[in-house]
């Protein structure tokens, strides 16, 4: 496996997490800044897609404008939805992570070990919670 992306938020714990996890596994990944660099409208319909989740599972509500866009209205279409994390790319969570195995939404951090090879040794977030041993093995 060598096709790896993250779209990662360097200043969130969680992204910074989930990308040490992928450095782990001796996986140079692609990083995609995506509030400096966001996907465009059809990159970012074809990565829900490939998570094949709901749109509204990929907002994030905290730190963002959320609240003042009405976004928790369930009569808001996936179109309204999409237009609004175009217009404001916080508003899409993260990181996302996309690999050979798959695409997902990966909080907590632990769950991007689903979609990666076996890890090559020990790692703990900065938190210092162990999440995988030292030979490489995930801590339940």
């Amino acid at each position: 496996m060598t096709d790896v992306t993250i779209y990662h938020n360097p200043a969130c714990g969680t992204s910074r997490n989930v990308l040490g996890l992928i450095e782990n596994a001796g996986v140079t990944p692609k990083v995609v800044l995506y509030l400096k660099t966001p996907p465009s409208r059809e990159e970012l319909v074809a990565l829900i897609a490939k998570m094949g989740v709901p749109v509204r599972s990929i907002l994030r509500e905290k730190g963002t404008p959320y609240a003042e866009l009405g976004l928790a209205d369930p009569a808001k279409t996936d179109a309204e939805l999409i237009d609004a994390i175009m217009a404001h790319p916080i508003l899409m969570n993260r990181p996302i992570v996309v690999s050979d195995k798959g695409a997902k939404l990966c909080r907590p951090s632990e769950a991007v070990l689903d979609l990666l090879p076996a890890q090559k040794g020990a790692f703990a977030k900065e938190d210092g919670e162990q999440v995988v041993d030292a030979s490489g093995h995930r801590v339940k």
